[in-house]
């Protein structure tokens, strides 16, 4: 019983290694085969902006009527179609999820449902085949049918918990730059610039703090450019990014639109605020980290500590006794 707890252990230190080997490589390789991201999300809003231009243009020249020409479906768009995807996994605002993690077109949600379809299946064989048929643990029957099941359970949410992840990342990036690109926007505006131009403007100069940031204000533009009403550009801005200040900020614009106040007063009422939740959530972190310092100081710190400061009486003790 002993030796198969040994091995058991043994085991899991050895996948966790595995796993911990796997993600510092893909962690250092990550990076290098990005290249110029810039280039690409700038070349991806020249895309988007292309194509509400041409939806646009088409929807002035047919008038509500359907095109003639056929529409090419993709390998993933048929296996979508043709299993309903859409209505057997559906996932509740999935489209706002996917445009606040930057994934924006048909084709991510084509791929999340293809990966929700395949990734379960393909993790419960394979927890079948490890678990059951290898049982490299010595598990009985019940506990490693058990394990194939969560191996699929995690499959099925593995592709939410993605998109989750890189919305998580994404809106972290573009907070700490939010109130200067609002101080920004308002000196444009107050120069006399209109709300396209200054938007523009804006995203040109945040490209080296934020990418992402850039990407948002660039695709703002092509909207207040493109789309029949400033008020749609708006709310799209707000519902891309899942931040209080920048929802507060859609909601402003949207006011003053309406209203008519002045946006030069609006835009620095809201710059000070988002200001100030950047003050605070800086404070929070702050707050925070004796607690996050903990563990790793007893894990870590404590163990040597007692090494150093004990070993010497240790080795004296041995040297009396003899």
């Amino acid at each position: 019983m002993e030796t198969g707890s040994f091995d058991l252990i043994t085991n899991v230190l050895i996948i966790l290694v595995c796993l911990g080997s796997v993600a510092t490589l893909y962690a250092l390789i990550s990076p290098l085969l990005e290249g110029d991201v810039l280039k690409k999300r700038m070349t991806g809003i020249t895309n988007e902006r292309e194509n509400m231009r041409k939806s646009r243009l088409d929807e002035l020249d047919n008038q509500g009527k359907q095109g003639l020409r056929s529409e090419t479906k993709g390998f993933v768009k048929t296996l979508v179609d043709n299993l309903s995807l859409e209505r057997l996994l559906a996932a509740p605002d999935l489209k706002d999820k996917l445009s606040q993690a930057g994934l924006r077109g048909q084709r991510p949600i084509y791929l999340f449902y293809m990966f929700r379809l395949i990734m379960p299946i393909a993790l419960f064989l394979f927890g079948i085949i490890y678990f059951v048929l290898l049982n490299p643990f010595d598990w009985r029957m019940m506990q490693s049918l058990v394990a194939a099941f969560s191996m699929m359970l995690l499959g099925y949410y593995a592709p939410g918990m993605f998109i989750k992840n890189k919305a998580g990342k994404r809106i972290g990036s573009i907070s700490p730059v939010f109130p200067d690109a609002l101080d920004l926007l308002l000196i444009c505006v107050e120069s006399g610039m209109s709300i396209e131009m200054a938007f523009g403007k804006v995203a040109t100069e945040m490209a080296e703090n934020s990418i992402e940031l850039a990407e948002e204000f660039s695709l703002t533009t092509a909207e207040l450019s493109y789309l029949q009403s400033r008020r749609q550009a708006y709310e799209n801005l707000g519902r891309r990014n899942d931040h209080v200040g920048i929802r507060a900020v859609s909601t402003a614009l949207i006011q003053s639109e309406r209203y008519g106040t002045p946006l030069g007063s609006t835009l620095r009422t809201m710059a000070d605020e988002n200001r100030q939740m950047r003050v605070l959530a800086a404070e929070k972190k702050a707050a925070g980290l004796p607690a996050k310092l903990t563990v790793p100081m007893i894990v870590f710190f404590l163990p040597v500590l007692f090494i150093v400061v004990l070993t010497p009486a240790a080795m004296r003790l041995k040297a009396n006794l003899g």
